[in-house]
């Protein structure tokens, strides 16, 4: 009907992001006022607000039970939240800030050259905070990522007009989507 349900207010600056938990109970908010907010759809009302970024975040996404949501911001940091509590967990993954992937992390199948981290994916344990993999296959800026709902798949989205598949056991790229004239912004 193109009825509208609710509208969301409470974050002071724009909202950049947002995701719907696997249930289709809540949604999440991130904002460039550096908060992200949980919102219940079924009541029109903000169940919490996660509170730990310096900066902007510029992206979040729940888990596949619903359960842990990710943020990440312009400070360079990726956290992980529990959902019911609304706390963060004791996990903060923090991104190399010279744009220089080499100097921490071993590419895969790549030579020990300077590659700059935006066209990278870092891979992490959301549990223990550790390094996985850095897939590197875009010559330009990777603008958005996502797991498929089984996880065993990633998929990427670039500046460079294409996408990528990854198997996520692999590290593997299992298939290049080319063909666009310009960036590809969105994969989910």
């Amino acid at each position: 009907t193109g009825k509208c349900f609710y509208t969301f207010r409470g974050h002071s600056a724009e909202i950049v992001c947002l995701s719907f938990n696997p249930q289709s109970t809540l949604l999440a908010t991130g904002s460039m006022d550096t908060t992200a907010k949980l919102w219940d759809l079924e009541k029109g009302e903000e169940v919490t607000t996660l509170n730990g970024h310096s900066a902007e975040i510029i992206a979040l996404s729940f888990n596949t039970t619903g359960d842990r949501i990710i943020t990440g911001s312009f400070d360079h940091t990726v956290a992980v939240w529990d959902v019911g509590t609304g706390r963060e967990q004791n996990l903060s993954i923090k991104m190399p800030t010279n744009n220089n992937a080499t100097d921490k992390y071993e590419l895969m199948n790549e030579p020990k050259e300077a590659i700059d981290a935006r066209l990278c994916v870092q891979l992490w344990d959301a549990v223990t905070g550790t390094h996985l993999a850095t897939l590197a296959a875009h010559s330009k800026e990777v603008l958005d990522v996502c797991f498929d709902y089984a996880g065993q798949r990633v998929a990427t989205a670039s500046a460079d007009g294409s996408a990528r598949v990854y198997n996520a056991g692999t590290k593997q790229c299992i298939a290049k989507l080319e063909g666009h004239e310009d960036e590809i912004s969105k994969v989910s």
